[in-house]
């Protein structure tokens, strides 16, 4: 067996080590909430404009599918009937 022992007693971190530590965990943090307030405002923008042109684009869906739809039926009717030539 060896002599290691099992629980190690921990080192002794340097008081500006520490410190850097801190600085760098609190700077992260306000970093990430001043972003994240900055991102915050960007995307209830565009969720407000998204909602606003909502109707507009689903109308204009509609229009397009009923109109790939009447497309459809007349491709299906010319292969079932037929024109005379």
């Amino acid at each position: 067996m060896s002599s290691a022992t099992l629980d190690p007693r921990p080192l002794r971190v340097s008081p500006f080590i520490k410190f850097c530590r801190w600085s760098l965990l609190l700077t992260g943090i306000v970093y990430g909430a001043f972003h994240h307030r900055r991102f915050s405002k960007i995307e209830n923008a565009r969720r407000e404009e998204e909602l606003r042109t909502k109707p507009e684009r689903d109308a204009k869906l509609a229009e397009e599918r009923r109109l790939a739809l009447i497309a459809e039926q007349k491709m299906i009717d010319e292969l079932i009937t037929p024109t005379p030539k």
